[in-house]
């Protein structure tokens, strides 16, 4: 299978970023997409929202289907996918991309925040995942995919941020869990991590401003990994790690250069790529500050 033609896909925190981006590839397919996020009403520093998206994505040959939701809020989660159900009638795909993010070490972590991380990453990965299987059950080429990194359990991943990475790691093993438990019927359960930081609203905010963006890499790398990767038999790639380029890299993409927002800009290394992960030929990597052996 090589579209997404006619499938129709849940996604969380679809309203901007890397979700929106995997939403409008494929609503060029011809697909159908729930967006699921909390952005109703435009924010000072976060563009888009579950109105804006559903507008690009059916400007890119999509149906769009915008859905309040917070997806740490059970009942909120079974009426979003009974509704897209009821809309599109079922669901054939689930993608966990929401998420909350504070790189902060221990003592200057707020509960409230480490359990908004908690709530968001590991705990609504698990449950918008449970929602969505059985109706994943009945489709015919199931594939749940977190947006989340490999498990490399090494102490320079937690030390800087015990609890975020506590918080995507938890999505992580939900896919080590799921795709055990769901390989006998053929649903699919990867993970998708982007090899550097991508041009998004969090990178912009958060992690360093404008000059952190100009070393990222668009959205769209992740997007068009993610269509590959869903496109892939669900009884045959199952279980994966997957890393943006190095998917792409193993379809034939050589150049990786469009994907640059800046390509006189060294590329900043994302956090969480294991060591022994070599990018593809051609690929040149800065270094990662704050994150050393």
């Amino acid at each position: 299978m090589t579209t997404l033609k006619g499938k129709t896909l849940f996604i969380t925190g679809g309203s901007r970023g890397i979700g929106l981006a995997i939403a409008k590839r494929a609503a060029r397919d011809g697909a159908n997409i729930a967006i699921a996020a909390k952005t109703t009403a435009p924010q000072p520093k976060l563009e888009g929202t579950i109105f804006t998206a559903a507008k690009e994505i059916e400007d890119a040959g999509g149906r769009a289907l915008p859905i309040a939701c917070d997806i740490r809020d059970e009942a909120q989660v079974i009426a979003a996918v009974d509704q897209t159900v009821k809309e599109f009638g079922g669901i054939d795909i689930s993608i966990n991309n929401a998420s909350a993010i504070s790189l902060s070490p221990v003592q200057a972590t707020e509960m409230k925040r480490f359990d908004l991380m908690m709530a968001i990453n590991t705990r609504g990965t698990f449950l918008v995942s449970k929602t969505c299987i059985p109706y994943l059950k009945k489709a015919e080429n199931p594939h749940i995919l977190m947006l989340s990194p490999p498990l490399d359990m090494q102490t320079k991943w937690f030390a800087p941020s015990t609890a975020y990475t506590m918080a995507k790691f938890g999505m992580s093993m939900c896919v080590l869990g799921l795709a055990g438990e769901l390989k006998g019927d053929g649903i699919a359960v990867n993970a998708l991590w982007p090899r550097t930081t991508i041009a998004t609203a969090a990178v912009g905010n958060l992690l360093g401003g404008e000059a952190m963006i100009r070393a990222s890499r668009k959205p769209e790398i992740v997007a068009d990994a993610a269509h590959i990767i869903l496109t892939k038999s669900s009884r045959d790639f199952t279980g994966q790690f997957c890393i943006d380029d190095k998917i792409l890299a193993a379809e034939g993409v050589t150049d990786f250069q469009p994907y640059r927002v800046d390509p006189s800009v060294p590329l900043m290394p994302d956090i969480f790529v294991p060591d022994d992960d070599v990018p593809p030929p051609g690929v040149k990597l800065g270094k990662l500050p704050g994150f050393s052996k």
